[in-house]
């Protein structure tokens, strides 16, 4: 599996870790990635919006804030996060360790 270090993902702060299960061409034109993220405490993935791909997170370790589409919300492990195309989403660790997630991103 490979793995890759984002500076500024999507406009974030600092770093995130991506270690990739499945990549685009793993995923037989279904979408484009299955992947365990990590953000470090202070650390965040931007703001961005989803066009013709959806995108669920699944909180595995640590806590974060999550902007779902303008609304701000705590996500802990065993939540999962929904966002469809056409609307926007972001994640921020402000606490003290480690957050870690699935993400999915899967096409319309």
């Amino acid at each position: 599996m490979e793995s890759v270090i984002r500076k500024n993902a999507s406009g974030g702060k600092g770093e995130i870790s991506v270690k990739y299960i499945l990549n685009e061409e793993e995923m037989n034109g279904k979408g484009k990635m299955f992947s365990e993220v990590t953000i470090a405490p202070g650390c965040s993935l931007g703001y961005h919006e989803h066009v013709g791909n959806s995108e669920t997170y699944y909180i595995i370790r640590g806590e974060g804030e999550y902007n779902d589409n303008g609304t701000i919300r705590t996500v802990v492990p065993g939540d999962r996060t929904f966002t469809p195309s056409g609307f926007s989403h972001g994640m921020a660790n402000n606490g003290d360790t480690a957050l870690v997630f699935m993400a999915l991103i899967i096409y319309d």
